[in-house]
């Protein structure tokens, strides 16, 4: 049988945890080699940098100019919606996005305009009014590079749904990632029929959350880590589902072939697949990973979508 391949669709390469600083101080070398060596191997093929402003954005695209399976986005998320204002010239400001996302394009690299949205569960980094205004905004970057979006909703499911129906026909598809809202939340996304659900160790915490997940779709699902943030932790509901384990040792007894202790990282995202498996009582994960994978193609990388749904079909006729 194929062996399982899965997508991360969110990885924050640009936080300085993979460049071994914690809280602004240095543990350990830059180790984004290793990290992507262990993914590789655990069956990750391809990984979305995530860009949550137009620096950071221009920094992912750096870094998934350096392997061959990273990819990225570019926008900014509703927390740094302020960027926009405080660079003098929101439309200039704007401009650089699309030149960023049209170059990252050619490249074959910009899959998604993202990560934005709507956070209202961290007001203090950015007022809500200006939130929505760069949120909309961002739905013409979207329009005008003709990618998916990579989404991002937290404690604001009215608002970022009523810009969405809005804008709907601006843009392909997309997912909202890290998904951690009520069962009405999800069922309001699952209502846009070209959106997706990204599932990550935040989205798998408790019973209710667990319970919320199980009614996702399978064939509206994808997996992320969210590294190096949302962990999969041993206080989690789905705890014991998780099969797949590394080992860890603290930043400050750093050992490249051990995992960092608190820290996310793409090899992960097996987790998540397994915890997701367990709690909707999944016994194919073979094809389970595959519906995943193809899920993800379907949205982000649409020109490999045979290739994909040929390989669905080899492990279904394997299985049967």
């Amino acid at each position: 049988m194929a062996p399982i391949r899965m997508i991360d669709i969110a990885v924050n390469f640009t936080d300085g945890m993979f460049k071994g600083i914690y809280n602004g101080k240095q543990h350990h070398v830059s180790d984004i080699a290793t990290v992507l060596s262990r993914a590789w191997n655990a069956g990750v093929d391809r990984i979305i940098v995530t860009g949550g402003s137009l620096e950071e954005s221009k920094e992912a695209l750096a870094i998934a100019e350096t392997d061959g399976r990273l990819f990225c986005t570019v926008g900014v998320h509703p927390t740094r919606c302020k960027e926009f204002e405080e660079s003098g010239d929101p439309e200039k400001h704007f401009q650089g996005l699309l030149a960023l996302a049209k170059e990252g394009i050619q490249k074959g690299k910009v899959v998604a305009i993202g990560e934005c949205g709507l956070d209202y569960d961290r007001l203090h980094f950015c007022p809500p009014e200006v939130q929505k205004k760069y949120f909309e905004k961002q739905f013409e970057l979207a329009y005008a590079t003709k990618l998916p979006m990579f989404l991002h909703m937290r404690a604001a499911a009215e608002d970022f749904c009523e810009i969405m129906e809005r804008n709907i026909n601006k843009f392909t598809g997309g997912v909202t990632h890290s998904f951690t809202g009520s069962a009405e939340d999800r069922d309001k996304l699952l209502s846009f029929h070209n959106m997706y659900i990204g599932v990550n160790g935040c989205s798998l915490k408790m019973a209710e959350n667990l319970d919320v997940v199980r009614g996702i779709p399978v064939e509206r699902m994808m997996i992320e880590t969210d590294s190096p943030y949302c962990e999969i932790k041993s206080t989690h509901a789905g705890i014991n589902f998780v099969k797949s384990l590394w080992p860890s040792k603290k930043k400050e007894k750093y050992d490249k072939e051990c995992l960092v202790k608190g820290r996310n990282e793409p090899c992960l995202v097996r987790q998540v697949l397994e915890v997701l498996a367990g709690c909707k009582g999944i016994t194919d994960i073979d094809l389970f990973s595959a519906t995943l994978y193809q899920n993800t193609c379907r949205v982000f990388f649409p020109q490999d979508l045979d290739a994909a749904a040929d390989a669905l079909l080899a492990g279904r006729n394997e299985s049967q």
